[in-house]
């Protein structure tokens, strides 16, 4: 059967226990944060709100999007289990790409959020609803799922005849893409217009979002109130800049970076992939007062 060679870190031995050992500690405390975050949403009452609710989906899709790449990254630098069957690599890579769009998604609502919040304060309660918050999300995870599985059967139907081995430890759509030996551009073209309809129309929402949020905020008279206007929202920013910048970057040197060492390519992924769910609990425990006095609270 078909099989692709996963090529970890280029430059790094399989057996280099000191890149695995960080691995598992990275993955470990992803799954510590984004577990904890859900688990106080769900207990604590006064965090029963459409902010910390869009933030449990935030959670989700970053357990998701973690847990879709733990096979592959632990067997390479545990075991040295650099092969993956077909049929895995492309189940691997649809669920990255779908908790990736759905992580867009969820980003997206998160910055209606604050729009409504900063702009309509007196209406928050009556437009962001518990049904338009469940409609929401359900459109957000259907919306990932439906998107990226036409790129899953395209390149299935696709002959495989050159080199096969990928530049990464897991599996992603334009890596596979640049080993087939057939007429590529129809999954080229779908995949683009996938990353359009996903990651471009939601980065293009949310600078819409944030110059309504900006206008409005300069529209307070008090400092004070502004100052804490902004403030609600620095969490978001982060968990934007924390997603999009590696994820630009990415694209970019798939399409235009082909001179570039494959430690850079690979670099990047593993950063894309791997830090934004770790650093998104630990950004909004850090930047949010509800959370954080409750961890205080679990904590003494």
């Amino acid at each position: 059967p078909l099989t692709f060679i996963l090529s970890g870190i280029p430059g790094l031995l399989m057996n280099s226990y000191w890149m695995a050992l960080p691995l598992c500690c990275l993955y470990l405390l992803m799954l510590l944060g984004n577990c904890a975050l859900l688990w106080m949403i769900k207990t604590d009452h006064s965090l029963h709100r459409p902010m910390y609710y869009f933030l449990s989906m935030l959670a989700m899709a970053d357990l998701g999007l973690s847990l879709s790449t733990l096979p592959t990254m632990l067997a390479i630098f545990w075991f040295e289990s650099t092969s993956l069957h077909f049929e895995a690599c492309i189940v691997q890579m649809y669920f990255i790409h779908s908790f990736s769009a759905i992580e867009s998604g969820v980003l997206v609502a998160m910055a209606f959020d604050r729009f409504v919040a900063i702009c309509y304060p007196l209406r928050y309660a009556s437009v962001l609803t518990s049904s338009l918050i469940t409609k929401a999300g359900g459109a957000i995870f259907m919306r990932g799922i439906c998107v990226v599985l036409p790129v899953a059967i395209l390149i299935k139907k696709m002959p495989f005849c050159r080199s096969r081995v990928l530049s990464h430890s897991f599996c992603l759509h334009q890596d596979m893409l640049r080993l087939v030996c057939g007429d590529v551009r129809v999954n080229s073209l779908y995949g683009l217009t996938a990353v359009i309809l996903t990651k471009g129309l939601d980065s293009l929402s949310i600078l819409l979002s944030y110059m309504m949020i900006i206008r409005a905020i300069l529209n307070i008279v008090s400092q004070e109130a502004r100052a804490k206007a902004f403030r609600t929202c620095i969490s978001h920013l982060c968990a934007i800049l924390i997603f999009y910048i590696p994820l630009i970057g990415l694209s970019i040197i798939h399409r235009f970076g082909k001179h570039l060492p494959p430690l850079t390519h690979s670099l990047l992924a593993d950063t894309y992939l791997l830090v934004p769910p770790v650093l998104n609990p630990l950004v909004y425990s850090w930047k949010t007062k509800q959370i954080r006095r409750r961890i205080l609270i679990l904590l003494c």
